[in-house]
């Protein structure tokens, strides 16, 4: 089965859940790259990444391509360190990584079929609680976990 777009315009990855293995590197890009144009163009996320990346996108959409690949076909590619990058980032705050995972739902919901979407929903959501964890934690403090 290759991937075709079906009716309501989402990527048909897989007919049922066992077939979620299918997913490909260029879903992953197609996601990666529609999720960071909405993001580039959010009121709230928009200036923070465009502080971080004032030029060629280029190579953050490949990190991010990377970065996906490795979550969800554990093919090793990305080596980074996500904590690090986003300890520099000037205002990130607690609050905007439910912003992101809003986008990405969105996304997701737009490109993907369900079980797919599903996938990547969750495992997103996981990724930014940890983050929000390392970045902003502190055991004196009250935590309130994000929303599911």
């Amino acid at each position: 089965m290759g991937n075709h777009a079906a009716a309501n315009n989402s990527v048909v990855l897989a007919e049922s859940p066992s077939e979620i293995g299918r997913l490909s590197e260029d879903v992953i890009r197609h996601l990666v790259d529609s999720f960071y144009t909405r993001v580039r163009a959010d009121s709230e996320l928009g200036p923070i990444f465009e502080r971080a990346i004032p030029g060629d996108w280029g190579p953050h959409l490949a990190t991010m391509h990377d970065f996906w690949s490795s979550v969800m076909l554990t093919s090793g590619r990305y080596k980074g360190n996500p904590v690090a990058v986003h300890l520099r980032l000037e205002g990130i705050e607690p609050q905007l990584f439910g912003r992101w995972l809003a986008l990405f739902d969105e996304t997701c919901r737009e490109l993907l079929d369900h079980e797919v979407a599903d996938v990547f929903r969750a495992k997103a959501s996981r990724i930014a609680e940890s983050l929000k964890l390392a970045l902003f934690y502190r055991p004196d403090r009250p935590w309130q976990r994000s929303a599911p």
